[in-house]
């Protein structure tokens, strides 16, 4: 699930390419905002490999698709109000996870923030939240936390009610730090 433009093209090349299925998830939101300087040349970017969209020390925070943007957000606000450095995580692909990346971040910091857009009962962040406790148990600092969507449907006038945003999600980095 490609964050912007570029991913897009770099990892629906890939899948194409790939000798196994691929599903491909475009985020509509990548059709009205995304911005981005696309090359004109061939490019694939790696399937199962995640990207590390800003590096930091405190608390890992990891997301896909346009939810990596928020998260790029509350980085910069963590900083901001809490002196907190973020490392951001991009997880790009889903089946299969780049899990070497994220455990050493989390072996790093101590502390995880999973969000997505998915409702938070088994959407995929509870993969990665037991997956990341069964390789990082004893050097977590606070319980994994995740910010999704709820477990309700929703007409798409509400959707800005639904969605993890910014601000649930530096709440959330709040509560890691002060475990």
């Amino acid at each position: 699930m490609p964050r912007g433009p570029v991913q897009a093209k770099g990892l629906l090349l890939s899948c194409i390419r790939d000798n196994n299925p691929c599903i491909f998830l475009e985020p509509k939101i990548l059709y009205r905002s995304a911005v981005e300087e696309v090359p004109v040349g061939d490019y694939m970017l790696p399937l199962s490999k995640a990207d590390i969209v800003i590096e930091g020390s405190d608390v890992t925070l990891i997301g896909w698709g346009t939810q990596v943007h928020v998260l790029k957000e509350v980085a910069s606000l963590a900083q901001q109000k809490f002196n907190v450095s973020c490392e951001v995580i991009d997880l790009c692909t889903m089946i299969p996870w780049d899990r070497d990346t994220v455990t050493k971040s989390v072996l790093k910091t101590g502390r995880v923030l999973i969000s997505h857009e998915a409702p938070i009962t088994m959407g995929f962040g509870s993969e990665l939240a037991a997956s990341i406790q069964q390789d990082c148990f004893l050097r977590l600092e606070a319980p994994i936390e995740r910010v999704c969507g709820y477990d309700t449907p929703f007409p798409h006038v509400f959707e800005v009610f639904y969605m993890p945003d910014k601000w649930k999600c530096l709440e959330a980095v709040k509560r890691l730090i002060s475990y």
